[in-house]
């Protein structure tokens, strides 16, 4: 006898504006047959594959996420599990006036507006030339850092408006090991105490959520604001570093010491 179980997600994994998925009452099915599964995953359900020895010789690797046992299956994974599945932004967290969200491709039109100002390419990297090359590069961003590492730059959302007002989040740069914390906010929302209360949220979901130690910023000596903000954040100033011909300041943050 194959396992069947159905757990049914209403108002919690509500699709909003985004991804594909239009489903009446949003649900997870969890088996443990091969060939349910398939016919589940062809009818656009999502599926989580419950493993056990008795299907431990069947290729499940078409299937992103499994489990050893569903009894332990609790409803933030449900809708985190289903909302991957689906192609949906996961909440990551909120402070009093914004949503940290995952970014998806609809987001980019926006970072566009706020790239456009000259103050915030100043300091940092621009966005590719072509919308579509940087929309591609968010579908990517999404199957290959969310997916795999389950955190990474995300979206800040402005709760009373619903405008996309900048990004946040953590990066993993080449020759370090410590997470890289990163941050813009568009110049109309600056000034106004929105960086440090999405930073503060950030990281304090790093250090409970992620569960992490210890985390770098690498910030433009000439960027004032972003050195000072990174100061009441509790980052220390540690050396100067050249990265790809530029120079950094790298500061240091360290949780539970």
């Amino acid at each position: 006898m194959s396992y069947l179980d159905r757990i049914s997600l209403p108002g919690e994994a509500d699709p909003g504006s985004y991804g594909t998925c239009r489903e009446e009452e949003p649900a997870l099915y969890v088996t443990d047959d091969f060939k349910t599964a398939q016919k589940l995953k062809k009818e656009g359900h999502a599926v989580l594959i419950y493993l056990h020895e008795g299907n431990m010789q069947e290729d499940f690797s078409e299937f992103m996420y499994a489990v050893e046992d569903p009894g332990e299956i609790d409803r933030e994974y449900a809708v985190r599990v289903y909302q991957r599945l689906k192609g949906l932004p996961w909440k990551i967290t909120e402070t009093a006036r914004c949503l940290i969200r995952e970014t998806v491709p609809e987001d980019v039109d926006v970072f566009y507006e706020i790239y456009s100002h000259p103050e915030i390419t100043r300091y940092m990297e621009d966005l590719y030339p072509e919308k579509e090359q940087e929309k591609q590069y968010v579908r990517e961003y999404i199957e290959k850092v969310y997916s795999y590492y389950e955190f990474g730059i995300w979206t800040v959302v402005e709760r009373e408006k619903g405008e996309v007002i900048g990004r946040a989040g953590f990066a993993l740069r080449e020759g370090y090991e410590d997470p890289e914390l990163g941050f813009i906010i568009g110049v109309p929302w600056q000034r106004k105490g929105y960086g440090e209360e999405v930073c503060r949220a950030v990281m304090e979901y790093g250090q409970r959520r992620l569960g992490f130690s210890r985390v770098r910023a690498m910030v433009d000596p000439r960027n004032g604001a972003s050195l000072r903000l990174c100061g009441r954040l509790g980052f220390l100033e540690r050396e100067r570093v050249l990265c790809q011909g530029k120079e950094y300041v790298r500061l240091e943050a360290v949780f539970n010491e």
